[in-house]
């Protein structure tokens, strides 16, 4: 006999749980996807580093098939390390990134905000991201940053804003290690995001002045309160697990932190049907 379940039943996560390729630092890109596909992940995401074969379509590709892991997104190389990736130019590296999500069928490319040293990126930066975005199909998230704290002074490496619900932009990814350190409600956040919060990066943090992407559950940002809300809100795009496992020492080890994760999100997505209500 079938069991009947009442409007407190839980129900399938419509969001699907990706792995940042970040997350396996220092194990390279390609082992992203054997570990996202042994875990049982929903795909990838792929922070375009110096790693080659980051920038490299083809190889991705080709990677994603033999594991069937798909690219869930492309994180477009923004950090101050990938400022020479692919072009000096970083509507260039932008562009590059969209092609390439294009050409792997990912759903979204994530960038953050300019530096404050970009100065013909930030004059145009909300014009173009939204010309950009009239171009394509993939969803052009603009991830929440954050200022740095020194000698009980802040200072915002990012210009105009680290606090991209400021700016004219449509869409966003919602990172929660960052929440962390700018000392943000991510729960607040989400809603100033509204119908524009396409994305998550998923990881936790404690509210120090560097960015930690702990695993979730282990700081104190409500990660599993924000995925309930979200889930209970229909939220249909990506949770992507953005930690640093780089002190885990061993694969062994690696895995073990990147199953806890992956678990953390599967329970809170999947919400009681009636917090949809």
């Amino acid at each position: 006999m079938p069991m009947e379940l009442d409007e407190h039943s839980v129900r399938v996560p419509g969001a699907a749980v990706g792995l940042s390729s970040v997350s396996v630092y220092p194990e390279s890109t390609a082992a992203t996807f054997e570990i996202a596909s042994s875990l049982g992940y929903d795909g990838v995401e792929i922070m375009v580093l110096t790693d080659p074969v980051s920038q490299d379509a083809d190889a991705l590709g080709t990677l994603a098939d033999h594991y069937g892991s798909p690219v869930l997104a492309i994180h477009a190389p923004c950090l101050f390390i990938t400022q020479r990736v692919w072009s000096t130019d970083p509507w260039e590296r932008l562009r590059r990134s969209i092609d390439a999500a294009e050409r792997l069928g990912a759903p979204t490319v994530v960038l953050h905000p300019p530096f404050r040293w970009q100065r013909d990126y930030i004059n145009g930066f909300e014009d173009g991201v939204r010309r950009l975005q009239e171009t394509t199909d993939v969803t052009l998230a603009v991830e929440n940053m954050y200022p740095l704290r020194a000698r009980g002074r802040e200072f915002s490496p990012y210009a105009p804003t680290w606090d991209v619900t400021q700016l004219a932009v449509e869409k966003f990814c919602l990172d929660t290690s960052h929440t962390a350190v700018s000392r943000s409600d991510p729960l607040e956040m989400a809603d100033r995001m509204g119908d524009g919060l396409r994305h998550i990066h998923l990881g936790d943090g404690t509210g120090l002045g560097h960015d930690e992407h702990m695993l979730p559950g282990r700081g104190n940002q409500p990660c599993g309160p924000l995925l309930e809300k979200l889930a209970g809100n229909g939220f249909t795009g990506a949770v992507v697990v953005e930690v640093s496992t780089r002190s885990a020492g061993s694969r062994e080890r690696r895995e073990s932190d990147l199953a806890e994760a992956l678990a953390f999100a599967r329970l809170h997505l999947a919400a009681p049907a009636a917090a949809r209500a």
